[in-house]
C-alpha cells in the first residue's frame, strides 16, 4: 500500500479544508474586501483574557489584516496584562472593558473570542450572533445540552460563523485518518476507544476547604458568575472552576477534543442511542463534586465507543511538544488522550493536537502512519478567513455541539447514579428518565439567560 504522508496530504487538505469539513456558504452582511486591501481588516475582541483565551486572541492578533479593538475581561489586572501584549504585538492598545455588551454594540467589531469558563460560551455566543459579530467559541462549547442547541439556532437564524476550539477539525492529518477510514483501510470499524487518562487535574487532587470570603479587588463578581448560579465568591471556585459543575464538565471538557476527533474521523456519526456510565470520585473522601474514574460507553449504529476518563493516573501523559510538533511519534501505550479505533481488518492509533496516527496489523507491523502537526497553525487562520468569505468553518457549531454532547451524555449519566440512559436524538432528551431530563438546561440567573426564542 502507498504510504500516506502529511507532507504529501497537507497542500490539498488545507485547501479543501471548509469544503471538507461542511461546504456551505453563508449569507450576511457585506463581505470585507480581498486581503491587503484598506477595507479588509477583520476587527476582533476577545472576552476572557485568561491563559486559553489570551493564547487564542494573541495568536489571531498576529495574523495580517487582523486588530484587537476590545479586551473584555472582569479581572482588571489579567485584562491589562492582556491589553500590553496586545499592544506589543499590533502597536497599538486594545480598550478594557468589563462588560461584553459594550462590545456588542460596537459595530466596527466583527468577530468575538470567547474564552471564559464554560458557564458563559452558550450566552456569549447568542448574544454576539444577535449583535451581528461572527464567534470563535473555545471548548466544551456548552455546559448543557439545550443551550448547545440554542447556540446553533442561534448561528442559522443570524447567519453567523460560529467557530467550535476544537482545532483538531483543521488538522491535515485528521482529514487523512478519516479518508483512510473511509476508503476500507482498517475494514469495518465496529469499536472505539477514547481516552482521557490524566494524573490530576479535578480527579486526581484532593479538594483544599477555603471558606467564603469577599471578592478580590478588581474583580467582578457577579459578571464572574453570569449565568451561573449565585454563590458567594470563594477562591477554590474562582481558581478551580474546573471542579464544579456550575462551570465545567471537569475531566471530560478536556477530553472533548479527543471525543471531537474520534467522531470527525468516523464521518460524524449523529446522537447515539443509548449511553451507560460507572464510576466515582474513589481516591479521594474529600466531597469533591467530579469523577476520578469515569467509563461510559454509547452505542451507536452497529458501532461501540468507550470512553475512558480518569484522575488518578500520574504514568499516563499528554502529548508533549515534540509529540504535538511533529518530532517525534507518541509511546501510545502511555499515551493519556489517545484514540484506538479497531476495525474488522486492522487497527488504529489516533492522537489528538498534532500527534498523528498509526495503523497495525494482525502481525504488529506498521502499515500505514501520518504525522501531525498541532492545528492550531490552520484553525485558527481558518475562522478569520471565514468572516471574510462567509463559507462555513472547520469547526462548525452544529459537530461541535453534537461532539460536546458526547461530554455532557457521559456527565449526565454519572450525575444520575451511572444510570443507562436512552436518548431521542430527534428531540434531545432522555426517554422516560425524568432525572436526567433536569440535566438538559440550566436556571439561569435573570439577567443573564437564554430565551427559548433566540
Amino acid at each position: 500500500m502507498s504510504r500516506i504522508t502529511r507532507r504529501g496530504f497537507v497542500g490539498t487538505s488545507v485547501k479543501r479544508a471548509a469544503a471538507l469539513a461542511a461546504g456551505a456558504t453563508m449569507a450576511g452582511p457585506a463581505m470585507l474586501s480581498r486581503a491587503g486591501s484598506p477595507n479588509n481588516t477583520v476587527v476582533l475582541a476577545v472576552m476572557g483574557a485568561g491563559g486559553r483565551g489570551a493564547a487564542v486572541i494573541e495568536a489571531m492578533a498576529q495574523l495580517p489584516d487582523v486588530r484587537v479593538k476590545y479586551v473584555c475581561d472582569v479581572e482588571n489586572a489579567r485584562g491589562q496584562a492582556a491589553v500590553k501584549r496586545l499592544a506589543k504585538i499590533q502597536g497599538s492598545p486594545p480598550q478594557h472593558v468589563i462588560d461584553i455588551r459594550r462590545v456588542l454594540d460596537d459595530k466596527d467589531v466583527h468577530g468575538i473570542v470567547i474564552g471564559t469558563p464554560e458557564q458563559w460560551h452558550a450566552l456569549g455566543t447568542v448574544w454576539a450572533c444577535q449583535a451581528g459579530k461572527d464567534v470563535y467559541v473555545e471548548k466544551n462549547i456548552s455546559l448543557y445540552i439545550w443551550e448547545g442547541r440554542k447556540m446553533v439556532e442561534a448561528a442559522r437564524k443570524y447567519k453567523r460563523v460560529v467557530q467550535a476550539g476544537c482545532q483538531n477539525r483543521s488538522a491535515p492529518y485528521a482529514f487523512s485518518a478519516r479518508k483512510y477510514i473511509q476508503d476500507g483501510g482498517l475494514g469495518k470499524v465496529l469499536y472505539v476507544k477514547v481516552f482521557g487518562m490524566l494524573g490530576g487535574v479535578v480527579g486526581g487532587y484532593p479538594l483544599q476547604s477555603v471558606p467564603d470570603s469577599a471578592p478580590p479587588e478588581g474583580l467582578d463578581w457577579d459578571k464572574w458568575l453570569g449565568p451561573a448560579p449565585e454563590r458567594p465568591y470563594n477562591r477554590n471556585v474562582h481558581r478551580g472552576w474546573y471542579g464544579y459543575w456550575d462551570f465545567s464538565g471537569g475531566n471530560a471538557s478536556d477530553a472533548i477534543h479527543t471525543l471531537d476527533l474520534a467522531r470527525m474521523v468516523l464521518g460524524d456519526p449523529p446522537h447515539p442511542r443509548q449511553i451507560q456510565c460507572i464510576g466515582g470520585r474513589f481516591q479521594f473522601a474529600d466531597g469533591g463534586e467530579m469523577p476520578d474514574v469515569q467509563i461510559v460507553n454509547y452505542e451507536f449504529d452497529k458501532l461501540v465507543m468507550t470512553f475512558i476518563n480518569t484522575g488518578f493516573t500520574p504514568y499516563n501523559i499528554k502529548s508533549p511538544p515534540e509529540v504535538r510538533y511533529g518530532k517525534k511519534w507518541p509511546y501510545w501505550p502511555q499515551n493519556a488522550d489517545r484514540i484506538e479505533i479497531y476495525g474488522t481488518r486492522r487497527m488504529m492509533y489516533l492522537g489528538r493536537h498534532g500527534a498523528g496516527w498509526q495503523v497495525f496489523q494482525s502481525d504488529g507491523k506498521l502499515v500505514e502512519e501520518d504525522k501531525g502537526y498541532h492545528p492550531d497553525k490552520w484553525h485558527l487562520p481558518n475562522f478569520i478567513d471565514c468572516i471574510r468569505s462567509r463559507q462555513t468553518p472547520n469547526g462548525e457549531i452544529e459537530q461541535g455541539h453534537l461532539s460536546a454532547c458526547l461530554e455532557h451524555f457521559a456527565n449526565i449519566a454519572y450525575r444520575t447514579g451511572n444510570q443507562r440512559l436512552v436518548f431521542d436524538a430527534k428531540t434531545e432528551t432522555f426517554v422516560d428518565n425524568r432525572e436526567a431530563n433536569k440535566l438538559l438546561r440550566p436556571k439561569y440567573r435573570k439577567h443573564y439567560r437564554i430565551e427559548d426564542e433566540v
